[in-house]
């Protein structure tokens, strides 16, 4: 799924890896790393692995991990 602008916008800021941050191509601050699926947040898990700040990966890999359902109990 590819992520429009307005798509994005919709995106409540729970689905983001690092909700409310301010990026250059998302100067409103709805956030960085959309993850509304699991295609998502792997993308999110690689990014955060080349970008993001090794406390920033901690919170996207996490976050990224309940969308993945890894770590989950069964």
């Amino acid at each position: 799924m590819k992520l429009t602008t307005t798509a994005r916008k919709k995106i409540p800021k729970k689905e983001y890896g690092l909700p409310g941050k301010k990026t250059k191509g998302n100067p409103a601050g709805h956030g960085a790393y959309p993850m509304p699926d699991k295609n998502h947040a792997r993308l999110a898990k690689a990014y955060a692995s080349r970008f993001a700040s090794p406390s920033e990966r901690a919170t996207i890999d996490a976050k990224a991990n309940k969308v993945l359902g890894k770590g989950k109990k069964k």
